[in-house]
């Protein structure tokens, strides 16, 4: 595993652009996650730095690292990475890599009891409104009690990570549930 060094930590949490993810990375050195699971890998940076900042405070254990992204399904070109660059760049990091393919719904449908457990779940601002809003529904399966759900909000002045608690996300899965009962 790689480790963060001093500095480099320094510069993430003091001075790293975008400067709200600073705020994520002192979320990591706090809570010293094992599994983080992030949906919307993008360009894979931010998933890079998580990785090293978690590995620097779990230094004899290997960080479980899981992208959720569209890869190559992306409609707009240059947003993000195709899928096995994906899993070079971050296998790189020395962590245990997981890609899955997919909008959080189908991605989520398809693994969340694989990822029972999950320490840190990171979800980025540019993922599709409606698949979300349905993957809900599995979130709580990945989660136990001191998991941390951090969501990027840009619709205001300045983009910043929202975090939920335990009763938001069961309130958000259940949302969903009711309105697939009544379906």
């Amino acid at each position: 595993m790689n480790h963060t060094s001093f500095l480099k930590f320094a510069y993430l949490t003091l001075l790293s652009k975008p400067s709200h993810e600073r705020d994520l990375y002192q979320v990591i050195r706090r809570s010293t996650p094992l599994a983080i699971v992030e949906v919307g890998v993008g360009l894979g940076v931010r998933a890079s730095r998580m990785i090293a900042v978690a590995g620097r405070y779990r230094p004899d254990e290997k960080i479980r690292y899981t992208g959720i992204d569209l890869f190559e399904s992306r409609t707009t070109l240059g947003t993000g990475l195709p899928l096995k660059e994906a899993h070079k760049r971050l296998k790189a990091t020395g962590a245990n890599i997981r890609v899955i393919p997919g909008d959080p719904l189908s991605a989520l449908a398809r693994s969340a009891n694989g990822l029972q457990g999950t320490d840190l779940l990171v979800i980025a601002a540019d993922q599709d409104t409606q698949s979300l809003t349905n993957a809900w529904f599995y979130v709580p399966r990945m989660l136990h009690d001191k998991s941390i759900v951090l969501v990027e909000d840009v619709s205001g002045s300045q983009p910043r990570f929202r975090s939920l608690s335990s009763e938001q996300v069961a309130k958000l899965a259940t949302g969903i549930a009711s309105t697939r009962r009544a379906a």
